[in-house]
């Protein structure tokens, strides 16, 4: 018998360094054009954001790390094996963290499969080995490591130990999502640049999927690629870290997709939009949910969840649709609901789900 896969719970985690206030002054200081100043401030007002945490420690003093003597500021540009080695160091721990709320709420015991999503970094041993060895699982547990994907590879992790549990039943996969973006500040001093990276901060996430029938259940799943959008989106490694170009078309892109009727019904399937009450949308940022909105006829609060997490995160790329998630999780009104994220390509990935009985 197939089993139907369950989204059990999941258990976040962010640092405890809130990097936003700080970005934002020091972005203003770059920008020598008084009206690009005023623009970029009231666009950082407009953004919903309030919070945006990272790894990287405070400055001597207690500043940020844009401040004297902290990692952007103590001689010289970091270069991309400097950031890599603090990814090595932080990225286990904070995936660590994530676990570890997940099991304050459901312990995830006698894990088959560890799937790992993360696009900020690269190491090896990678950060799934790094993981499982750190949690004391079995040599035998089979590993998926999700690389370079961006803001979407939550789902694909999660599309995975679905197809993971529907074709091995007994299988308890444990899914990772973790992102250090703050360790790829780039020295811009352009406002679309700028306000790119004012969405991104750090944040890790856990997820247990399996086929026993509680939290979410996996009902379907879809991809799309849209035409000619692939240079809308790229992640590109640099000598002195990734380097993010998001145009500012993205939003009336996915607007104006939303609208075709080819594109609805692959993330729809046979349900009307209003047959749903739970949109977990990635948090892209301010604008991308309000095209969402618009693309598909929401409701005014019907991406308040997701609006909540970038009000308090920012945008953590891949795991923040699992941050959506675990809001939604544990707020028993959601019961029927799509999960789904914009990345490159240009490309949407996702998911139906309902709550288990």
């Amino acid at each position: 018998m197939t089993a139907v896969p369950h989204i059990n719970a999941i258990g976040t985690a962010v640092p405890g360094h809130d990097v936003h206030a700080s970005f934002i002054a020091w972005a203003e200081a770059r920008l020598s054009d008084p009206r690009l100043r005023g623009i970029f401030r009231r666009m950082a007002g407009r953004s919903g954001i309030r919070h945006r945490w990272s790894v990287l420690p405070y400055a001597p003093g207690g500043g940020s790390p844009v401040d004297h003597g902290g990692f952007y500021n103590g001689g010289g540009v970091p270069g991309t094996a400097r950031r890599m080695a603090v990814y090595a160091e932080q990225a286990p721990a904070l995936a660590r963290a994530a676990v570890d709320a997940l099991a304050a709420k459901h312990p995830p015991h006698d894990i088959t499969h560890l799937v790992v999503a993360s696009c900020t970094g690269f190491v090896a041993p990678g950060i799934d080995q790094l993981l499982a060895a750190d949690l004391g699982l079995s040599d035998r547990v089979e590993r998926v490591l999700v690389g370079f994907m961006g803001c979407y590879a939550a789902v694909a992790a999660l599309r995975t130990a679905s197809h993971i549990v529907r074709s091995e039943p007994g299988a308890r996969v444990l899914v990772v999502t973790v992102e250090l973006s703050s360790l790829h500040l780039q020295y811009d001093d352009r406002i679309e640049p700028l306000l790119a990276m004012l969405q991104f901060g750090d944040g890790a996430a856990a997820a247990l999927v399996t086929g026993d029938a509680a939290g979410f259940a996996i009902d379907r799943r879809f991809s799309l690629a849209m035409p000619d959008s692939g240079d809308l989106i790229t992640w590109t490694v640099g000598d002195a870290g990734f380097i993010m170009e998001l145009s500012g078309e993205v939003p009336g892109r996915i607007a104006a997709a939303l609208g075709d009727a080819r594109v609805r019904d692959a993330i729809l399937g046979d349900r009307p939009a209003d047959a749903i009450d739970a949109w977990a949308v990635h948090a892209g940022g301010r604008s991308i949910l309000d095209a969402v909105g618009h693309g598909l006829g929401l409701a005014a609060d019907g991406l308040d969840p997701s609006r909540s997490v970038l009000e308090r995160f920012g945008n953590m790329s891949s795991s923040t649709l699992m941050f959506v998630l675990a809001d939604m999780l544990d707020d028993p009104a959601k019961r029927r609901g799509i999960g789904m994220a914009f990345g490159p390509g240009l490309a949407v990935e996702g998911f139906g789900f309902h709550r288990a009985p």
